[in-house]
């Protein structure tokens, strides 16, 4: 009889192996529930003595052995009573038949792999990518795929081989002991410095225009990338991160920095603004004004091309290579699992393509990324690592330092005032922005790109819409990004 027994529940025939129990019901449902929760490839079931005959009480020890996922075995001994049942001797059914700390309000559990589910947070918790199996896959959709790339070629793969362990569980699965394999603390996921909440906005912003858009956003006191985002237009390519364009006005921080760090001037030097200027063999013009005689502060605002460009040529060739450097256009930094370029800002080769440079166009060319971080290093007040994880920090191959303060602060004043009496006037309404537009040509000189790059409390951001042929619909971009965050 105790062989009988042993060999149905070796061959999984529970009903069997119930028949010859004095409550076959029970022993039925509980074997079965047992085996569903344990999913084994086999179960061995060995005596390892029989009863002795003619005993009062007659016991059967034996050896059961359960092989789990991962080719693990799990063995331990049990034993078992017999008891008379009319003519014929059956097993006296009880829990800890099965295993002996298993009793009623208790049952067995199958604890999976001990990864954590989330592979990577934002830096508020919030999942980014979770694992399936040991592969991370993204758990937010407007994630953009340059960002899921960086964080799955970043997060350490889980490890699901031989991680299955069994425990013995109360009737609402709350784990009572660990019987079986060894418990693991959860892994903490990778934490990002990207926002949920201003991915959103990001992509919702550039998702709000037809022409390719793109929006890097970047926290200037801790470096932490917020966001980044392209539209479908936009394309598949990292442009946002290292795709380079002529930067037009919104380079005037460059060279207002340059101007106000040369001493040849300060943000209330007054200055002429005339419509056009002849600077070498290159003919400067504005966008169809004239301001007469202002403050430098008023050119900015106002983005006047032939004060700036005027500027740069009494300065020497190197001023605005140099000036740069001060922004970050200079740095190298290997973010993990990011592939990034700022810029490339060269030496002019003569007066002419200084004034050309001196606004943005000429030889002078940025990304987005290298936009944001020109702002974030003005809001900040001095240089910016960025960084796109917490704990897996950036590499510095090449470092910057920020301009003077006096400089930071007249260009805080400067961008302040391009929102509240500038080309930046419809962001009025967003709070207390500060940021520079920018109108790029570039082929024949008949197209232009938009930017808008700027910053408000600790948001610093570029926009870029190419093609665009003036900054309003990066400003308006900025607007719908601005008032989502």
């Amino acid at each position: 009889m105790s062989e009988q027994f042993l060999r149905a529940v070796s061959t999984q025939q529970f009903s069997t192996a119930a028949q010859l129990t004095d409550d076959p019901a029970a022993a039925e449902a509980l074997l079965t529930a047992v085996n569903s929760a344990l999913r084994p490839d086999a179960v061995i079931a060995t005596v390892n003595a029989l009863p002795e005959e003619g005993a009062a009480q007659p016991t059967a020890t034996y050896q059961l052995a359960w092989q789990i996922t991962g080719g693990q075995t799990w063995k331990y001994a049990s034993s078992f009573g017999l008891v008379r049942s009319g003519q014929r001797w059956v097993v006296h059914w009880a829990s800890t038949l099965v295993h002996p700390r298993l009793v009623p309000g208790s049952k067995l559990a199958l604890i999976g792999a001990a990864g954590q589910p989330t592979a990577v947070v934002d830096k508020n918790g919030e999942p980014v990518l979770t694992w399936q199996g040991a592969t991370a896959t993204a758990a937010d959709p407007k994630l953009a795929p340059m960002l899921i790339g960086a964080m799955s070629r970043t997060v350490t793969p889980q490890d699901e081989a031989g991680t299955s362990r069994v425990a013995l569980v109360d009737a609402g699965g709350k784990e009572i002991e660990n019987l079986f394999g060894t418990v693991t603390p959860p892994k903490e996921p990778l934490r990002t410095t990207v926002s949920v909440k201003v991915q959103h906005a990001a992509q919702a912003a550039v998702d709000s225009v037809s022409a390719p858009a793109y929006l890097v956003a970047i926290q200037p006191s801790t470096g932490g990338i917020l966001a980044v985002a392209q539209n479908s237009t936009a394309g598949t390519a990292p442009k946002a991160l290292n795709g380079l364009y002529p930067p037009g006005s919104t380079f005037k921080v460059v060279t207002g920095a340059a101007a106000l760090g040369s001493g040849k001037a300060t943000a209330n030097t007054v200055l002429p603004c005339p419509g056009s200027k002849v600077i070498g063999t290159r003919t400067i013009r504005n966008a169809d004004f004239d301001l007469g005689d202002v403050p430098l502060h008023t050119a900015f605002a106002k983005s006047c091309n032939t004060t700036f460009a005027q500027l740069a040529a009494d300065l020497p060739l190197d001023a605005l290579p140099r000036a740069a450097a001060q922004f970050g256009f200079a740095a190298d930094f290997e973010i993990p699992g990011l592939t990034t370029q700022t810029g490339r800002v060269d030496t002019a080769s003569g007066v002419a393509q200084q004034a050309e440079n001196s606004i943005g166009q000429g030889t002078v060319q940025t990304s987005p990324f290298g936009l944001a971080l020109m702002v974030a290093t003005v809001a900040k007040g001095g240089p910016v690592t960025p960084q796109l994880f917490t704990t897996v920090k950036t590499t510095v191959r090449t470092g910057y330092k920020g301009p003077s303060g006096a400089v930071i602060a007249d260009l805080r004043s400067m961008m302040r005032e391009v929102v509240t009496a500038g080309r930046g006037e419809a962001l009025r309404g967003y709070g207390a922005v500060h940021g520079k537009t920018g109108t790029a040509q570039f082929g024949d000189g008949s197209q232009a790109h938009g930017w808008f790059a700027g910053y408000r409390d600790d948001v610093a951001f570029a926009v870029l819409v190419e093609n665009a042929g003036a900054a309003a619909p990066a400003v308006s971009v900025t607007g719908k990004f601005l008032g989502a965050i």
